[in-house]
């Protein structure tokens, strides 16, 4: 028998989270932002944010990204004042990536029109329906099959597939 309200959910994230959708929302987001932000350097600023600083390769797992291309992207970043390389303090021979002042403010209004954008789109629900909505879906994300603590997912087709 088939799980469709899984089945559903499944479908809904395979169309949000392909690379395509992810790549139109990050243009939407760095629009204006600089010539060194966009939608393949957004991903570094952003996933900087979440970890704070990181090594090239940390940060690539964190963003799906391997450390040359990191690297690469951090490269422009840190020549737009966005990023910093600083020393690791538990390995005087790695090096962290870090955001700066600018890269911060900058993060900050990407998020600023995402939560916009997203304000907008939900104007025409009903209070208690986007209400509901954020909640639920922040309850998946901490509680459901890919939460941090949440023991692995089966092998089989995933969201990510779809891309």
């Amino acid at each position: 028998m088939t799980n469709t309200t899984g089945n559903d959910i499944a479908h809904a994230l395979g169309l949000l989270l392909r690379r395509g959708t992810r790549a139109r929302i990050y243009a939407h987001l760095t629009d204006g932002l600089g010539e060194a932000v966009d939608e393949l350097t957004y991903p570094v600023l952003s996933g900087l944010a979440r970890t704070g600083p990181c090594s090239a390769a940390d940060l690539g797992r964190e963003v799906g990204l391997d450390r040359t291309t990191v690297t690469r992207r951090a490269d422009r970043l840190e020549r737009a004042g966005l990023l910093r390389r600083e020393p690791d303090p538990a390995d005087g021979r790695a090096t962290l990536l870090a955001l700066t002042d600018d890269g911060r403010s900058t993060v900050a209004a990407t998020r600023d029109r995402l939560a916009t954008a997203i304000a907008a789109s939900l104007a025409s629900w009903p209070q208690t329906d986007a209400q509901d909505f954020a909640r639920l879906l922040r309850r998946f994300v901490e509680q459901g099959p890919f939460a941090d603590q949440s023991p692995s997912v089966e092998q089989g087709p995933s969201a990510a597939d779809h891309d």
